[in-house]
């Protein structure tokens, strides 16, 4: 046998015995892949998940939100002009009477009629505050009312073609309004968000009662003004 043929007998060797090798690992890593493929489904159901990618788009939208200016010119111009009123007071509401026949109404409108607000008897014989006194909630509910923010004509945004009550950050009920009392609302400018289309404002409200040193509500409110 020459040097050629020797080199050719021992590569065809080679292949074979590769080929074999080959066969036999073939099964291992189709169980290997099985293996890997079940491993990861759950993660590619994840990354599929409409509820997760809508997830991982909102926290997009909301990164994309901070870094929004307005770009209405109409917007900008009314962001100039509250943005020099941070820190201050902006609004200081008539005073508005709250009778009872007001506090019926939201009782029952609300069903919650305990006698603390409903029963004037009741409540100055046993009530600590010996009258019938508003829900808290009333006196939340008030604050559009207190502070003009629906009234056409005296309206503090009277640019905005729309203002909508997105929220609020918190509320507090430092102390009661009793029945037949006067109150009124403070409002103080505490922040200002430029959007695409409007502006998100965020107000301090302190409604006071007539003849108290004590609030009877303090609210941080956020509207939302359209241009």
């Amino acid at each position: 046998m020459n040097v050629v043929e020797f080199i050719r007998e021992q590569r065809e060797q080679f292949q074979q015995r590769n080929n074999e090798f080959r066969a036999s690992l073939q099964p291992k890593f189709k169980n290997i892949t099985g293996l890997l493929s079940d491993k990861f489904k759950p993660l590619t159901n994840t990354l599929n998940n409409p509820w997760l990618s809508r997830a991982s788009f909102q926290e997009q939208d909301e990164d994309q939100k901070s870094e929004q200016v307005v770009q209405t010119p109409a917007a900008a111009k009314a962001y100039c002009q509250l943005s020099e009123q941070i820190g201050e007071e902006t609004h200081l509401g008539e005073w508005f009477s709250l009778d009872q026949e007001c506090i019926n109404q939201f009782a029952k409108v609300t069903h919650d009629e305990q006698w603390i607000h409903t029963d004037p008897e009741r409540a100055a014989k046993e009530s600590p505050f010996k009258a019938t006194i508003a829900h808290g909630f009333l006196t939340l509910s008030l604050i559009p009312k207190l502070t003009n923010t629906v009234e056409p004509e005296a309206n503090p945004y009277p640019d905005a073609r729309m203002v909508i009550n997105f929220g609020l950050n918190q509320v507090r009920f430092p102390f009661p309004v009793k029945a037949n009392s006067r109150v009124r609302a403070r409002t103080r400018l505490i922040e200002l968000k430029p959007m695409k289309k409007s502006i998100e404002v965020v107000n301090e409200i302190s409604v006071e009662v007539e003849g108290s040193k004590r609030l009877a509500c303090v609210a941080e409110t956020v509207l939302r003004l359209y241009y």
